[in-house]
């Protein structure tokens, strides 16, 4: 392991100026075709079969005879988010940042494959590189899943990583079983009658109606679900009324429902409505409710994070494995992956001690580069452990 660990080290500053290439030129959702043709040039180079899918994605196969078939995945869409660090190689492009880290993700799965292919006379089996658009939306890996990304050769273990900015360098973070929330979305119309501020007894307040709902739906984590579950309810916007004289007849709530539970995600649009539906009737007036599931449960392989626990403890820059026992309310698509095949999400401690912290999605958010090397040889050695000859 020796001469691999070497060779990351000698690649080392090549990932850094990947990284902030891509930093530079981030693009969202499905509109990642700079990034995607980087993506696709640099792996033709390794001499892997590379081809496009699902309009921005890029898949790139190893092909070291027969065994297992591991896939690796990274996100590579950016935020719309103004960027407002002072680095010298900030966004480029106005509104538009990589402000989560997948810049990195890109930058360490392009290494790991590098590595893999420098070293392939090692390996028994294939891999999947898989570089992914749109995880902040709309969501890029089921058009991935439904173009047959798991599938010829049928992958039989699947993973993925994200910077940790509340972890520091050097350490790796696993949740053992569940990894992130699933994450739905509700949008709400509040329908009453509209009149004169003076008469409010002529009309149907609807500003009044939302703001009982909003204040009671909060009643649904804290009074009727079981307080060792995670349940999140957070409304975002609410928006209503005309003028300060008039009696609004409409107002619109839109927000977001995130479970770590799979059988109370199926229970919450109900015990929702149920409130909803209470409130709306009380005070005459009506409702549209448009509930809608998003992200699963992210479910690691309880087993494979066993397994695979001396396997990361061997590698050299690794100091801590830490695991996690509380779940992240946020979000990932690669929770439709783990939907199909046993794996593992991992959190790629990226802290630098020296560094102001800037949590994801913040616009002075940025990361420890050491992590690249870290995050490489962590896929490396993970897939060494699994198809090594």
């Amino acid at each position: 392991m020796d001469e691999i660990i070497k060779f990351i080290e000698g690649i080392e500053e090549q990932l850094i100026t990947i990284r902030r290439d891509i930093h530079q030129y981030p693009e969202m959702g499905f509109e990642e075709y700079r990034t995607s043709q980087k993506i696709f040039d640099f792996l033709k180079k390794l001499d892997l079969e590379v081809k496009r899918i699902a309009t921005t994605g890029v898949v790139a196969l190893l092909d070291c005879g027969e065994g297992p078939v591991i896939a690796l995945r990274a996100d590579i869409d950016a935020l719309p988010i103004e960027e407002k660090t002072k680095v010298s190689y900030k966004s480029k492009v106005t509104g538009v940042m990589h402000a989560c880290g997948h810049d990195g993700h890109t930058a360490i799965l392009l290494g790991v494959a590098k590595v893999l292919s420098k070293f392939r006379d090692r390996l028994k089996g294939k891999v999947k590189f898989i570089f992914q658009p749109a995880e902040e939306g709309p969501g890029g890996a089921l058009p991935l899943i439904e173009a047959g990304v798991l599938e010829e050769p049928q992958v039989d273990n699947i993973f993925g990583l994200h910077v940790e900015e509340s972890l520091p360098t050097g350490t790796i973070g696993v949740q053992p079983k569940v990894g992130s929330a699933a994450a739905d979305e509700i949008d709400l119309l509040i329908k009453g009658k509209g009149g004169h501020a003076a008469a409010p007894h002529q009309g149907v307040d609807a500003i009044i109606t939302a703001s009982q709902v909003v204040t009671a739906l909060q009643t649904v984590v804290s009074r009727q679900i079981n307080p060792q579950k995670s349940a999140v309810i957070s409304l975002g916007t609410i928006n209503g009324g005309y003028k300060r004289n008039v009696i609004a007849d409409e107002v619109e709530i839109t927000g977001t429902v995130r479970t770590t539970d799979p059988d109370l995600r199926k229970m919450m649009p109900e015990m929702i409505e149920q409130i909803i539906r209470g409130i709306t009737l009380s005070q005459r007036s009506d409702y549209n409710l448009d509930y809608r599931f998003g992200y699963p449960v992210l479910i690691n392989s309880t087993e494979l994070v066993h397994e695979l626990k001396d396997a990361i403890g061997a590698i050299p820059y690794v100091d801590e494995i830490k695991y996690i026992s509380q779940s992240s309310m946020g979000a990932e698509d690669f929770a439709y992956y783990l939907q199909q095949v046993p794996g593992i999400f991992f959190r790629l401690g990226a802290a630098d001690p020296s560094e102001d912290y800037y949590p994801g999605h913040h616009p002075k958010f940025n990361f420890d580069e050491r992590a690249l090397k870290i995050g490489v040889a962590l896929f490396v050695y993970i897939t060494l452990n699994r198809i090594e000859e």
